[in-house]
């Protein structure tokens, strides 16, 4: 098992489609110390991971790409979000016992599938549609000939060690044929969850396409990255008004945040609040007119 935390782009050369290829090894690992997942759990958010890293790769932004499913049923919520830097972070919020049964509709209960793009600068992009087919691939597939009218497969695989992903897409503006799409669309659907997860991608190319035209470009290496910082937490804390704050250090003696995707502590004590405070009003109250 090679290609360990690579993103892969390939393009069919006199078919004007192109292709992602995935790996999240040592990236999927920092995610799954966060939290201990029940297999149940695990196996989606590892698609999930999978399917923005591939996703981000397909426009051009500086931002992030977060997908969000979310439902009534065991498994309330699932986030993955990657970045422009090939940074990608997740984590997944269910109660009670998930069942084995991979339908989605088992698994979310009735829910939706919200895709935004968080661009550094400008407003973010929102896009929401059901939840909706036997796999989460499915969601995904729906939205993109919905939201996008862009032709859009993935095929996604987990486990314990690796998450990845393939996907094809029809390049915006060329005039594919319908019958080569129909073709590569046909010859990819091969893949199983095991050659996804072992095979390098190089090797995983070629025992799919290997009577295609494929060019295979170097891959970029993916990381995971929470974003998480004392600032940001210090803006939730900043939120909570400092009545509610001055509440919590009477009867706690600090307050304690813990980032949900890296459990990466935060403490602020009564020294640490005033100043946060004391900043906020600086910066709110105008300047004297004399």
């Amino acid at each position: 098992m090679t290609d360990s935390d690579t993103l892969s782009r390939f393009l069919f050369e006199h078919a004007g489609i192109r292709g992602n290829l995935v790996h999240l090894d040592a990236s999927w690992q920092a995610v799954l110390s966060a939290h201990e997942y029940p297999e149940t759990v695990r196996n989606p958010l590892g698609e999930a991971l999978a399917a923005v890293a591939l996703l981000s790769a397909t426009i051009k932004f500086n931002g992030s790409l977060i997908l969000q499913a979310q439902g009534s049923g065991p498994i309330r919520t699932l986030v993955a979000q990657a970045t422009h830097e090939h940074t990608v972070r997740g984590l997944a919020r269910w109660s009670g016992e998930v069942p084995a049964e991979q339908r989605l509709d088992a698994r979310f209960g009735e829910g939706r599938l919200v895709l935004t793009v968080e661009h550094e600068t400008g407003e973010p992009y929102q896009g929401v549609v059901p939840l909706e087919g036997q796999q989460l691939s499915e969601a995904i597939e729906r939205y993109f000939g919905q939201s996008e009218q862009l032709p859009t497969r993935l095929w996604l695989a987990s486990s314990a060690d690796r998450a990845a992903g393939l996907l094809l897409q029809r390049m915006p503006g060329s005039e594919t044929i319908d019958e080569d799409w129909e073709r590569i669309c046909m010859l990819a659907a091969t893949v199983t969850p095991e050659e996804l997860v072992e095979l390098p991608s190089d090797q995983l190319l070629h025992r799919l396409f290997h009577e295609e035209s494929v060019r295979l470009f170097e891959p970029d290496p993916m990381a995971f990255r929470c974003g998480c910082s004392r600032t940001r937490i210090e803006n939730t804390v900043k939120l909570l008004g400092e009545n509610e704050v001055d509440s919590i250090l009477a009867e706690q003696g600090f307050i304690q945040v813990i980032c949900e995707f890296c459990n990466r502590e935060y403490r602020f004590d009564s020294v640490d609040t005033r100043q946060i405070f004391a900043e906020h009003t600086r910066h709110e109250t105008p300047a004297s007119q004399h």
